[in-house]
């Protein structure tokens, strides 16, 4: 039976299918294994993905078995990932109504590209970039910036709701364009936190104490409250890879010429891709962005 878009969601009937089993691709999909819904996944290395089968996923032997099931999750690295996977190879082998939601950071522009695509073969798409980290991701508290058609955006809402919060951004391309504009910010603060760390320990203050005495305050960020303790304790393993904020960034500051449109000029993130290119330049893009504080280390000759 045929679940597919328009008919409602529902654990017992709706078919998931995800492709991307990262650490936030992979603790996203078991929060869908836990709420009971079934999810057949296609995955490179089957070895890394036991876990999940012993939740009650099923593997797929390639990325076109995906394409059987209602809904289509994909968490990937790069924009050339999702044009490989998502446009190429599962989007030309589509059943009619089905929706692909594809939650990697990726450039608006191709996200604009896959909902055409998707509604030439009577199918949706929807761009649908998240922030949180690895633990919003393990906790089913991201932040979903969703874009595409509303309708579709509010019929995924009961899945959104297993993940997070769902918002609607506005059109294809606009969930991508806020999540860009969320890693402006993620970036800057991360700097600034990481400065006022390399400060605070050279003025002789416990880290600890500063974080735990501004964090109410004016300096206090999500930011702070993810990542500050694990500055502190070295903790580097990384909810998001430094090199993908580098991407992230990049597409900030040329997303509006790829358009045809002026350039925004943020210096800010200018900036901060620099110091993010500084750590994979260490070779340290694999850790996560907490990571940056061994950049301000470096330049303070620690």
């Amino acid at each position: 039976m045929m679940t597919s878009y328009p008919a409602p969601i529902n654990p017992t009937r709706t078919r998931i299918g995800w492709i991307g089993t990262g650490v936030m691709g992979g603790a996203m999909a078991s929060r869908l294994l836990s709420a009971g819904y079934s999810v057949t996944i296609y995955a490179r290395n089957p070895s890394k993905v036991v876990h999940l089968q012993s939740q009650g996923a099923l593997l797929a032997d390639s990325p076109v078995d995906i394409c059987k099931n209602d809904v289509i999750f994909t968490m990937l690295g790069h924009p050339s990932d999702v044009r490989q996977i998502v446009l190429e190879n599962l989007i030309p082998f589509l059943n009619q109504n089905t929706v692909i939601i594809d939650h990697t950071s990726s450039h608006p522009v191709l996200a604009k590209q896959i909902f055409d695509a998707a509604r030439e073969r009577d199918c949706w798409a929807v761009d649908a970039p998240v922030s949180g980290g690895d633990i919003g991701a393990k906790e089913g508290k991201l932040a979903i910036l969703a874009g595409g058609n509303e309708d579709v955006v509010k019929w995924l809402n009961p899945l959104f709701d297993v993940l997070g919060k769902g918002t609607f951004m506005g059109g294809p391309g606009k969930g991508q364009s806020c999540k860009i504009a969320n890693q402006i910010v993620v970036g800057a603060n991360m700097l600034g936190l990481s400065e006022g760390l390399v400060f605070a320990e050279r003025a002789g203050l416990d880290k600890k104490k500063f974080v735990e005495a501004v964090k109410g305050g004016a300096a206090g960020s999500m930011v702070m409250e993810l990542f500050g303790e694990r500055m502190i304790e070295r903790d580097f393993r990384p909810g998001g890879f430094t090199e993908y904020m580098v991407k992230d960034l990049g597409m900030g500051l040329d997303v509006g010429a790829e358009e045809g449109d002026d350039v925004v000029v943020l210096p800010g993130a200018a900036l901060n891709k620099q110091m993010f290119s500084a750590m994979v330049g260490n070779g340290d893009g694999k850790l996560g962005t907490q990571g940056l504080i061994t950049v301000i280390e470096r330049i303070n000759g620690k």
